[in-house]
């Protein structure tokens, strides 16, 4: 598999949850991977100390002691965090189980930088203390225990990244820990062939992170393409969508995507639409701007009052609930060049779809298309096969064919 970044990382892991494979279920996959490669170097009972943060990472060292100490190794744990900061479900049920182990291995909680000075004992080290979600310098009390790591006698295990190291640019974050073996999950990540001095050998383990997760759009695609708002940011910074739809039986569709456009963070949507439909999509919610154009239906003699809208938006949608009148197509035909012209992103729904495959063409500007098989095939003149990956190849065919993005 190729190499991810760390944000691209969790949204594998989101997309996994969305097909109801659980965190805590990935994390058990990810400790035991660990506790396993270190079963292969190792035999108890030899003593394995794991430096374990409050996140995700230090879990799955809670995970991978658990099986080690099964296994009958000496494990000691020391948390470098106060207990109140582990605040993840799945890590907490983890140091629970820990906690519950008195007879199997020794729990140590140390939270203050001073009490991590001394050099710890043991033949393997193992480094749980934070993953790739880490930015920026590392700040104390796990700066001090990155150090002390390096400064141990030992085997040093890393899991899934050393801690750190910076998974994205493979930098480190002002101290890195050098290890011996990294134990990364589901594929490398990016950095790693910038940060070689520090990972040791690299041992790929596979956490149940299904195919379905790449293949299926889910939240972890969202998450993706989200952004967060700044909060000196001021109204159109975020963006101004120009949603042009409706006609004498269609008032809904464009007012739809109109709200769409303001749920996913835009500032401003403007609605160019039909007179009578203008006035229902103004009802939907006074956030909406709207533009009524002479007529019942989009026809040529609406471009007066679109086209000075291309200077103030920054992407236009078109096409929901506009019909299939021969007056629309062709209006729908002038507008595209005009969009083309002005270098906007366009989304292109429905009827705008239709029209679109009567004066075909590349894609000069940044497109989306959005049809459901049938539209599909009135583009393309192509049925879609039911096999999932045969679709998929036959879509990125057509897709680049038309130098555009198509969601089926």
């Amino acid at each position: 598999m190729r190499p991810v970044t760390a944000k691209e990382m969790r949204a594998l892991e989101m997309n996994s949850q969305y097909l109801g494979l659980s965190r805590l279920q990935m994390m058990e996959n990810a400790g035991r991977a660990v506790a396993e490669e270190i079963e292969k170097r190792f035999n108890p009972p030899c003593m394995a100390v794991f430096l374990c943060g409050p996140g995700g990472n230090g879990g799955d060292g809670f995970v991978a002691a658990r099986h080690l100490a099964a296994s009958g190794f000496d494990v000691e744990v020391v948390l470098v965090s106060a207990e109140s900061e582990i605040k993840a479900e799945e890590v907490k049920t983890n140091w629970r189980i820990l906690r519950s182990m008195s007879s199997s291995l020794r729990l140590r909680i140390e939270q203050d930088s001073s009490q991590l000075s001394r050099k710890e004992g043991g033949e393997v080290i193992v480094d749980a203390l934070v993953g790739t979600g880490v930015k920026g310098a590392l700040r104390s009390p796990i700066l001090q225990a990155v150090e002390m790591i390096n400064r141990m006698e030992g085997f040093k295990v890393a899991v899934d990244v050393p801690s750190g190291l910076d998974a994205d640019n493979g930098e480190a974050l002002g101290a890195c820990v050098k290890a011996d073996l990294t134990v990364t999950f589901h594929c490398e990540k990016v950095g790693f062939q910038q940060a070689r001095g520090y990972l040791g050998e690299v041992v790929i383990k596979p956490i149940g992170i299904p195919l379905e997760a790449e293949l299926y759009a889910g939240p972890g695609d969202v998450y993706l393409t989200s952004e967060t708002r700044r909060p000196d940011a001021h109204k159109g910074e975020c963006g101004r969508v120009l949603v042009v739809g409706g006609s004498d039986l269609y008032s809904g569709a464009p007012a739809f995507t109109a709200l769409a456009a303001y749920r996913t963070g835009v500032d401003l949507v403007y609605v160019a639409a039909p007179e009578a439909a203008a006035r229902i999509i103004a009802g939907f919610s006074p956030e909406l701007i709207t533009l009524k154009l002479e007529g019942d239906f989009l026809n040529p003699d609406n471009q007066e009052t679109i086209l000075p809208l291309l200077s103030k938006v920054d992407a236009v949608g078109v096409g929901p609930g506009l019909g299939t009148r021969e007056e629309t197509f062709a209006a729908l035909e002038a507008l595209f060049g005009a969009v083309e012209k002005s270098h906007l992103p366009m989304l292109v729904d429905a009827d705008a779809i239709k029209a679109f495959a009567n004066f075909k063409k590349k894609m000069r500007n940044p497109a989306v298309f959005t049809p459901h098989r049938g539209e599909f095939q009135i583009l393309t003149a192509k049925t879609v096969p039911d096999q999932l990956v045969l679709a998929g190849e036959l879509i990125r065919e057509e897709a680049e064919a038309l130098g555009a993005t198509i969601l089926l």
